[in-house]
């Protein structure tokens, strides 16, 4: 495993993915269930513009980019996960099927992107996440999504436990709480990984390339 000690390393697009968590409609909209529940989601609808941009230039520069959607179903289903608390008057998140499971407005994987689907908070919990990155050579990700404090950090959890090294990016991860998204990026800042801005990740990229243009 190689040693990716600073920001500049982690985000070289030779071994580094973008993870683009949970930001669908039940999670994001106005009119999405977790709006419905009382859940204040302007922050979560404010982030979206640059994590578009910061995908955009993922893109441009080559970087693996996937895509992890949250789907619920009976199938899926157990007493432990129906009970918590943000289910207690409907199991109507991310119900398989419906709008509300569907990418949020401005998020649009291409062909060549791919979408993991998962069922619980983890986007490494029962997927294929693992064997994609692992195909692709990844060694280092940065997370993005909602809600940071939830199923961002989960994944960015995890990364870090399956030996990834992992960076959140945090103006393009959101939380319903102002509070729990800093005192996240804090836990993830002592405990996990890096944080870094998007315009940080973007100057990184812009650097490489011009490197890389130059021979160097």
């Amino acid at each position: 495993m190689m040693v990716l000690k600073t920001l500049k390393e982690r985000c070289d697009p030779r071994w580094a993915a973008l993870l683009v968590v949970d930001v669908q409609n039940d999670f994001v909209s106005s009119k999405g269930s977790a709006a419905k529940r009382g859940e204040d989601v302007k922050a979560a609808q404010a982030m979206v513009p640059k994590l578009v941009c910061l995908i955009d230039e993922a893109r441009r520069v080559g970087l693996t980019v996937v895509y992890i959607r949250t789907t619920h179903s009976e199938w899926t289903d157990t007493p432990s996960w129906i009970y918590r608390k943000s289910q207690q008057s409907a199991l109507d998140t991310c119900r398989e099927g419906t709008w509300g499971a569907e990418f949020y407005e401005g998020i649009s994987p291409i062909p060549s992107e791919r979408v993991v689907i998962k069922h619980r908070y983890s986007a490494f919990i029962n997927t294929d996440l693992n064997t994609v990155l692992k195909a692709k050579g990844v060694e280092s990700v940065l997370v993005t999504g909602v809600a940071t404090n939830v199923c961002v950090e989960t994944t960015a959890r995890d990364a870090y436990m399956f030996d990834y090294y992992a960076t959140m990016v945090g103006d393009c991860a959101a939380a319903y709480d102002p509070k729990l998204h800093l005192s996240t990026l804090e836990n993830m800042r002592r405990h996990f990984g890096l944080v870094a801005s998007s315009g940080d990740i973007i100057e990184t990229w812009k650097g490489l390339q011009q490197k890389k243009a130059a021979g160097l």
